[in-house]
């Protein structure tokens, strides 16, 4: 039997987070808004990640849902580490990212969110990250899933 958190078929989201000329994208469930008037969201973000280390210096993010033709980029956004493995140079040589509101997010993304930080708070093994929404876009309702990464076994949860 699956646990109560694993049983919810969640959309799955990337994280575009800038440090100066750095950028990282990482891959995360841990997303919930959290206020309709003004528009916030809470996202959390694991320890010891370079998303992570960019958020805490930083103000801005894009919040990417992603689209169900990307599960392929979770090997590559959620199994390498930003520290490692320079995941922008990756998605430019695949031709994978284009600009939105001055920023390099991935194309065809099921919607977009710029984010402002507010503020941050230890939970466990990730930090918890209070965000107001800037602006938005919305392309498809064709969004990634918890259950597309099982059919197509990039999970097995």
């Amino acid at each position: 039997m699956k646990k109560p958190w694993n049983i919810i078929n969640l959309p799955v989201y990337s994280l575009a987070t800038y440090n100066g000329d750095q950028m990282n994208m990482n891959i995360c469930t841990y997303v919930s808004s959290v206020s309709m008037h003004p528009k916030k969201y809470m996202i959390a973000l694991y320890r010891g990640t370079k998303t992570l280390q960019n958020m805490v210096e930083t103000e801005i993010a894009v919040l990417q849902l992603l689209s169900a033709q990307q599960y392929r980029l979770i090997q590559v956004l959620g199994r390498k580490s930003g520290y490692t493995y320079d995941k922008r140079a990756y998605l430019n040589k695949k031709l994978l990212l284009e600009f939105w509101k001055d920023y390099p997010v991935l194309k065809n993304t099921s919607a977009r969110l710029l984010l402002h930080k507010e503020s941050s708070m230890a939970c466990g093994d990730h930090v918890l990250f209070l965000f107001n929404v800037l602006s938005t876009a919305s392309y498809t309702t064709d969004y990634l899933t918890i259950d597309t990464l099982r059919e197509h076994k990039k999970i097995s949860i």
